[in-house]
């Protein structure tokens, strides 16, 4: 079996990607031919087949799945090693994919992205949004270079784990029915109104959850969404109450009035790199910016 080539790694994925080996080489700049011939060569060396059609899309076999984390892995890999040698030299290009989840770009972001910009403004910064389990496996197999995520997360040994802030978590309620709670609330008092929730899957809506068992209270919303704002407006639009990460409602609501919970919820904020990740200067520059976020006056 033959080694496959970068090019012919990267052509497997941009096709498995769109689903189209025409989409694919207009996206890397090369002939529909030559992206056909670069698939050709790849399942040649590797002996099976990687693509099949299906419902008129380029679909990968078993085996082309099997094959995409190691893909991706290699590029990855490929990035590091052209990183190691940009590293030596005081160019003020880079590029640098960052993974968070939704509250924490709405919030917690603007102003470290603010700082990267001013002391690196040739940087490509990409942004991408996804709960704690997507970010962290996106950084282990390469797609990311660092990610920001609320804990815990799986423990997976290539990659290192970094605390950074303690956001402490509120229960927000219409401000019409404010009259009604005494700070700290708890469960008991929250079951006064129908629950607005993450939706399932984000390690916020967990936390949220065990805090509710820990009463003794199984949290049942009434509604679910996946944006806070969202969240924020039904609040105040007098359709439930909520509980809510505190850097989401630092700036104030209108219309819904926020109080401390019984006991006490957190949620704990950490980098996640990948151990071996080679950190280049634009690299240096994010990790820097998102450091400084721990520091008075937005540590909670």
């Amino acid at each position: 079996m033959s080694e496959p080539t970068l090019r012919q790694l990267r052509t497997f994925l941009a096709i498995v990607a769109s689903g189209s080996v025409s989409v694919a080489a207009r996206s890397l700049g090369i002939t529909q031919p030559a992206a056909s011939q670069q698939m050709r060569e790849l399942e040649r060396h590797m002996g099976v087949r990687l693509l099949e059609r299906a419902a008129g899309l380029a679909k990968p076999t078993a085996a082309g799945e099997a094959l995409l984390a190691p893909a991706r892995r290699a590029l990855a890999a490929a990035d590091d090693a052209t990183a190691a040698v940009a590293a030596h030299r005081s160019g003020e290009a880079g590029k640098v994919r960052l993974g968070t989840g939704a509250t924490a770009c709405i919030y917690l972001l603007p102003p470290a992205l603010a700082a990267v910009r001013k002391r690196m403004p040739g940087l490509q910064l990409s942004v991408a949004m996804g709960n704690t389990d997507d970010m962290v496996r996106q950084v282990e197999d390469g797609t990311l270079d660092v990610a920001l995520v609320t804990l815990p997360v799986p423990r997976i040994r290539s990659l290192a784990v970094t605390r950074l802030l303690t956001d402490p978590m509120m229960a927000v309620v219409p401000k019409h029915e404010a009259a009604r709670f005494s700070e700290p609330v708890g469960a008991a008092d929250l079951a006064q109104l129908p629950l607005i929730l993450f939706e399932a899957g984000a390690n916020v809506r967990s936390l949220v959850e065990g805090w509710y068992g820990a009463e003794g209270r199984p949290a049942k919303p009434a509604m679910e969404l996946g944006n806070v704002e969202a969240i924020k407006a039904l609040v105040a639009g007098g359709l439930g109450c909520s509980i809510l990460p505190g850097s989401a409602i630092a700036s104030g609501m209108r219309g819904a009035v926020a109080f401390a919970l019984r006991p006490a919820l957190k949620r704990n904020l950490a980098i996640v790199l990948r151990k071996e990740k080679i950190v280049d200067r634009g690299l240096r520059t994010v990790l820097d910016a998102l450091l400084e976020l721990s520091k008075p006056p937005l540590k909670r």
